[in-house]
Formats: structure tokens, sequence, C-alpha cells
């Protein structure tokens, strides 16, 4: 699933394309795999798109009307311009000729048009925490929240309530990197500072390498992201640790398919 540093990359390179257009006509799939998959898109007809930002794993457009569009890539939605392919799930038609393709094979992605910041439909977006890197992703209080959850600390960062946008792929690199157990429901002071540099070291060095590419995951312009050759921990299990040379071990913890070291990660 596309994570924060896949969504900015889409991000940058719609940005450029996409401020200033004018939104001639939309359109959906008559028949969505999930209730709400879009919502109130027809309302983006008529508008001008102000910009494109992003929230966490959320692409937000602001538009003309004190309306924003808001969009979620899923597992394998993608954005392409004048794409003809039978997985396109909506489409843009901007005034300029140019058509806005929204591809998701899985169908687990969302694009909804709402007042602007009124995300009720959108509880996830409501409820993130702060960016990481940010000025308000801040130490004391990620501190405090770690220490405060029953949870273990993986899921909790997954919940994307104490820091938005980190998923299974850059979860389990940070907790690589910071020495800590994916399962831990203990995170002292110290840990926790060693969490929260490297959340943000490994976030800035995926953006930096526009994200991590294993199949579906695709820019803009179609090229991959360049960070998969530099992942030390996600979906290295039986191979050695880059640390230590004990064998990676791969479990599934809340669900989800979790890599760690035995020796360098002890709970």
């Amino acid at each position: 699933m596309p994570e924060l540093p896949e969504v900015e990359s889409v991000r940058r390179q719609l940005e450029p394309e996409l401020t200033g257009a004018a939104i001639a006509e939309t359109w959906c799939d008559p028949i969505p795999a999930m209730p709400r998959e879009f919502h109130d898109v027809h309302r983006a007809a008529g508008r001008t798109i102000l910009g494109v930002g992003r929230r966490g794993k959320f692409l937000l457009a602001p538009l003309t009307g004190d309306l924003e569009l808001v969009m979620h890539l899923g597992m394998t939605g993608s954005f392409r311009f004048d794409l003809d392919d039978v997985y396109v799930r909506a489409r843009l038609y901007l005034a300029d000729g140019r058509v806005l393709c929204f591809r998701d094979v899985r169908r687990f992605g969302r694009i909804a048009v709402v007042d602007r910041g009124d995300y009720r439909e959108l509880p996830t977006l409501a409820a993130l925490g702060p960016e990481p890197l940010s000025d308000e992703f801040h130490l004391e209080r990620f501190a405090k929240e770690l220490a405060r959850t029953r949870s273990a600390v993986k899921p909790f960062l997954l919940s994307q309530k104490p820091v938005a946008g980190v998923g299974n792929i850059y979860a389990d690199e940070a907790l690589w990197l910071a020495r800590i157990h994916p399962a831990s429901r203990r995170v002292g002071r110290d840990r926790a500072a060693q969490l929260h540099a490297a959340i943000r070291e490994v976030m800035a060095g995926a953006i930096e390498r526009e994200g991590t590419t294993f199949r579906d995951y695709q820019m803009v312009n179609g090229e991959s992201g360049r960070n998969a050759s530099f992942l030390v921990a996600y979906g290295q299990g039986g191979r050695p640790c880059p640390r230590c040379g004990t064998l990676l071990r791969k479990v599934v913890l809340g669900g989800r398919g979790t890599t760690y070291c035995p020796r360098c990660q002890r709970a």
C-alpha cells in the first residue's frame, strides 16, 4: 500500500500539472466495489483546482467554491493522464482537454469531494496525528503517547494517531533502525527519542528516493520509486541483519507481516 513517501511523490508530480486547471466534467465507476468509494465527486465539475497538498496518505486538492477534492490511493491506486485501461475507476475531464485517470486494480482507493476541511465522511483523515517531518511532531508528546498506550508499538504506529503516514514498510524500517521490538509495549523516553529520530530519517530518505515500488506503485509519469533496494528490514525475512548478521525473522503482528532482528530488537 502506498505510504507517505509514495503519496508525497505523486503529489509533487500532480501539483504543477493540476494547479489552476479547471474541471469540466467527472466520471466514476457506476458499480463501486464498496460503499462511498466515490463520494460526491460530481461536485468537482465546474471548479478550478487551487493546488495539491497532502495529509498523511491522503492527497488534498482545494477547489474554488470552498470545496476540497480528497484522494486516497488505497493498495493499488495510481494517477495517469489520458489512460485507456479497464482498471480506470474515475476520470476528471479537464477544460484544457487532458483527462486525469484514477487506476485501481484492487479497488480500495477513495475519491471524495467535501466542503473544505469537513472530513466527517473520512474519519481516518480527521484523526491523523502530526506529519513526521513537521515541527508538530514533538518528541515529548510522542514519548507520552507511547508510554500511555496499551498497544504494541508497531500496531500503534500503524493506527496513524501518534504520527501520520507511517505504514507497514516504514514502521519495520524505523523500528529496526531504533532497535525496538515491534511487539514491545514498554517504550521509555530514551527509546522513544530513538524511534522519533528513526521515523524522520527513514521517511526523509524514502521521499528523496521517491518511494518504494514492489509491484503496483507508480508515479504519475509511470516511473517507479527507487527505495526498494535500500530496505533493511521490511520484506527481508530470512536474510542476515545488516547490523549483526542474525537472520531476520518474519511474524504476523496485528494482522500485518512484520520483520525484525531477534538479536538487535529486543522487547
